[in-house]
């Protein structure tokens, strides 16, 4: 069974982010092992959520260049043309 690689690797920042976050939890007795397991699970959740981010983000941008690029289908009102309610009609 080989165990799938990731698509990217974990940026020395994001590890030491986990591994403080990690150390600040830690419970009384509890082994450098699973202090660093807990860490390893912390840096996933940091990569996912960074991922999750970036698309969309990516979203987003895509929507953003969609509506710059579509062109207004409805013809601008001019100042003369739009309909005035006059609140006190003479």
């Amino acid at each position: 069974m080989a165990k799938a690689k990731a698509n990217a690797t974990i940026s020395p920042e994001t590890q030491q982010d986990a591994m403080r976050v990690a150390k600040a939890t830690q419970k009384p007795g509890q082994t450098k092992a699973q202090t660093k397991l807990i860490a390893q699970g912390i840096e996933k959740g940091i990569a996912q959520y960074k991922k999750e981010q970036k698309a969309k983000a990516r979203e987003q941008d895509k929507a953003r260049k969609k509506q710059q690029n579509k062109p207004s289908s409805a013809a601008p009102v001019k100042a003369s043309q739009a309909p005035v309610d006059d609140p006190y009609p003479r």
